[in-house]
């Protein structure tokens, strides 16, 4: 059973229940890798071969650490097999408000580096948050129609961050289903990413959490010590809008992959 967010819902923070109370059939598989580069094999493996069954997939990419090695393989495997990649649609799961989109640390720089130019995926199969809107909530809105119109997202790549956000989705009383402008949390603003701009963003753009639910498939990454307190809190199997990856327990295709190295004290 899938369980999404509709529009006119959303998680408040009283909803703090244990999987079993719902009476529903949840499924997060959960697998340990003994190095990054393992887990990162699997995740490109689960990557190629539903492109291989689905050749004009919908990919949602999560930016940063945990995805890259995956990437990294993922334009190797171009190198061999350019053509399994022709169709592949390409969405951008956020975005920093105010860089602009050829700075070294936006989003947009990564994306292009690791996925666009090495898979080669034009222009018209490439859908992204604009860093430097005039109306970011303008902005949203266009991402939700264009997700929408191309969507649901096949396979949505994320990692975790240290206070248990996807995406830019951070831990809050209540959490936005759809496209949005996020307010930055402190921790978020210590992102590798970012943390040594002059100037710090203050908001990001986001897709939703409802978003994310409606995806066929949830990659979820995990890697880095610094993550292990929100891992630990995410096995916990605790549904919070207080750490919104808990929320990923709603759905019923989720592969959690964890880097077990890296978690280790």
């Amino acid at each position: 059973m899938r369980c999404t967010l509709q529009p006119t819902q959303t998680f408040n923070n009283t909803t703090k229940f244990a999987k079993d109370q719902l009476q529903l059939q949840f499924i997060m598989k959960v697998s340990y890798y003994n190095n990054y580069q393992d887990m990162s094999q699997q995740a490109s493996q689960i990557i190629l071969a539903a492109l291989e069954a689905r050749p004009n997939l919908m990919l949602c990419a999560a930016t940063g650490g945990s995805p890259t090695g995956t990437y990294q393989l993922l334009a190797t495997a171009f190198s061999t097999q350019p053509n399994l990649f022709e169709q592949l649609r390409l969405f951008k799961l956020d975005e920093w408000v105010g860089l602009s989109m050829t700075h070294p640390q936006s989003c947009e720089a990564y994306l292009r580096k690791h996925l666009i130019a090495p898979l080669r995926i034009s222009e018209d199969r490439y859908f992204s948050f604009y860093s430097q809107p005039e109306h970011p909530l303008i902005e949203c809105q266009k991402m939700a129609k264009t997700l929408e119109q191309q969507g649901p997202i096949d396979i949505c790549v994320l990692g975790i961050g240290v206070n248990g956000h996807i995406g830019l989705n951070e831990p809050a009383a209540t959490l936005h289903p759809n496209c949005h402008v996020a307010s930055l949390s402190v921790s978020t603003l210590s992102h590798p990413m970012i943390q040594a701009l002059e100037t710090l963003p203050t908001h990001g753009l986001t897709v939703g959490v409802g978003d994310i639910l409606k995806a066929k498939k949830v990659i979820l990454l995990i890697t880095g010590q610094h993550k292990k307190e929100a891992t630990e809190q995410l096995l916990r199997q605790q549904i919070t809008t207080q750490l919104p990856a808990s929320l990923l327990w709603l759905h019923n295709d989720v592969e959690c992959l964890i880097d077990k190295a890296a978690m280790q004290a």
